[in-house]
C-alpha cells in the first residue's frame, strides 16, 4: 500500500503523532510519502524518521505573545500559494491520502474527488464533546481548514461519541521523578514574560524551560541555577518529561496526552482566541485531569505547585491499532474501532470520566480557571 502522509507542522503535538505512526506504519510494510507544512522547513528539527519528506508553506495561524494575531495571519497567508501548492500536487499514484489536520493534502484530495482520511484531536471537534463556543468564522475554519470524507477524532475521554485515544508514544521514557523539578513548554509566550513568572518559585522548585526563540543571551538574562534555557530538541525534552514532577503548557493535545500517560501534574494556559485550546482547557478541567489558568498567573501556579499527584492515564497503542485498520482498508466501523480501543484504557478511579453515561454538550464558558478536581 503506497500512502501520503500530510503533517501539519504547526505544532510539535503533530509531528510528534507522526513519528509514532511512521514507526507502526513501516512495521505494516506500508510505503508512505511525508508532506509537511506550516512552519519553515529550517525551523523542523529531528525529522529522520520521514526520510525524504516534501515540504511546502501551507497555513498556519501566527501568535504573539500568547495571543493569536489575526493581521500577521493573514499576512502570512499566500492564498495564491496555497492554491497551486493544492493544484500541484500529485496525488493520482497513492492508494490512500492521510492528513493530520494538514490542509495542501487534505483539499488536492478534496477538489480531485479522491477519499481523505483525517486523524488528529481536531477532528474530534466535529463530535458531541466538551466545546468553547466560537465564533461562526473560527467554527467554519475548524470545519473547512483540512476536510476529509473519513475522520479518526482523538481526545482524553470518549464523551459517548466514536472517538479515538490520545497517540501518547511514552514507553521508553519513564524515570524516578526528580523532587522539585518543572518542566515549562509555552512556546507562544515571551522569554521574558515566563522568566519574570517563574523567578518567584525558584526558592523550592528548579524550571527547565523549552523554548523555539531562546538564544545564548536570552538564556544569561532570564535564566538562573534555577531557571535552565533549552530550545527544542525530542531527546532532552522527552528526558526532562519522564523526570519532572509536572508540566505547565499551552492547552495544546499531544503534550497534555503524553503529561497523562505519565501522570505528571498539569498546568495549561489557552493561546488567547484559540478555539480549540480553550476547549482542551475546558476538558481538562471538567474531567479533573489537569488545572488552567487564562492567563500567566503567579497565584495560580502557587496553588498548582501545592497540589497533590498527576492524573495517570494508561492508552493502549493507538497508533497500531490505526495502521492495521488502514492497512485492512478502513473498512471496520470506526465506532468498532473506538470501542476496543477504550476498552483497553485504563482510566482514573475517582474523576467524572470513569462514568459510562457522560456526554457532554456543547459549553458557552472559557475555562474557570483552577480545578481542584
Amino acid at each position: 500500500m503506497k500512502i501520503l502522509y500530510g503533517v501539519q507542522g504547526t505544532g510539535n503535538g503533530h509531528i510528534t503523532r507522526a513519528r509514532a505512526m511512521a514507526v507502526e506504519l513501516g512495521k505494516a510494510g506500508a510505503e508512505v510519502d511525508y508532506l509537511f507544512s506550516g512552519r519553515p522547513r529550517e525551523r523542523l528539527f529531528d525529522m529522520e524518521a520521514f526520510g525524504d519528506f516534501q515540504h511546502r508553506d501551507g497555513l498556519t495561524f501566527a501568535v504573539r505573545n500568547g495571543r493569536i494575531h489575526l493581521l500577521d495571519t493573514l499576512r502570512g497567508c499566500r492564498p495564491v500559494n496555497f492554491i497551486r501548492d493544492v493544484r500541484q500536487l500529485a496525488i493520482e499514484r497513492y492508494d490512500m491520502i492521510l492528513s493530520d489536520y494538514e490542509p495542501i493534502t487534505a483539499w488536492a484530495g478534496q477538489l480531485r474527488r479522491r477519499p481523505v482520511i483525517g486523524l488528529g484531536h481536531q477532528y474530534a471537534f466535529r463530535h458531541a464533546i466538551p466545546q468553547h463556543r466560537s465564533s461562526p468564522g473560527q467554527r467554519w475554519v475548524m470545519k473547512f481548514f483540512a476536510p476529509a470524507s473519513t475522520t479518526l477524532g482523538l481526545h482524553w475521554h470518549h464523551f459517548n461519541q466514536p472517538i479515538l485515544p490520545p497517540i501518547a508514544p511514552v514507553d521508553n521514557h519513564r524515570a524516578d521523578p526528580e523532587r522539585g523539578l518543572i518542566l515549562v513548554y509555552l512556546p507562544f509566550e515571551s522569554p521574558a514574560a515566563i522568566a519574570g513568572l517563574l523567578r518567584g518559585f525558584t526558592d523550592r522548585h528548579h524550571f527547565r524551560v523549552y523554548h523555539p526563540d531562546i538564544t545564548d543571551a536570552t538564556a544569561v538574562s532570564c535564566g538562573g541555577p534555577a531557571i535552565r534555557w533549552h530550545r527544542p530538541c525530542r531527546d532532552g525534552f522527552q528526558t526532562d518529561l519522564s523526570r519532572c514532577e509536572g508540566v505547565i503548557c499551552n492547552a495544546g493535545f499531544e503534550l497534555a496526552s503524553e503529561a497523562l500517560q505519565l501522570g505528571k501534574k498539569l498546568l495549561v494556559k489557552p493561546v488567547a482566541g484559540q478555539p480549540e485550546q480553550y476547549s482542551n482547557a475546558l476538558a481538562l478541567d471538567l474531567l479533573g485531569y489537569g488545572h488552567t489558568m487564562a492567563e500567566l498567573d503567579a497565584g495560580k501556579i502557587t496553588r498548582w505547585l501545592a497540589s497533590a499527584c498527576g492524573t495517570r492515564i494508561v492508552y493502549p497503542n493507538v497508533a497500531a491499532a490505526i495502521c492495521a485498520w488502514l492497512i485492512a482498508g478502513a473498512r471496520e466501523p470506526i465506532g468498532d474501532l473506538a470501542a476496543r480501543l477504550w476498552e483497553q484504557t485504563e482510566l482514573p478511579d475517582l474523576t467524572p470520566a470513569t462514568r459510562t453515561d457522560i456526554n457532554l454538550p456543547e459549553l458557552a464558558t472559557t475555562p474557570r480557571g483552577i480545578h481542584h478536581g
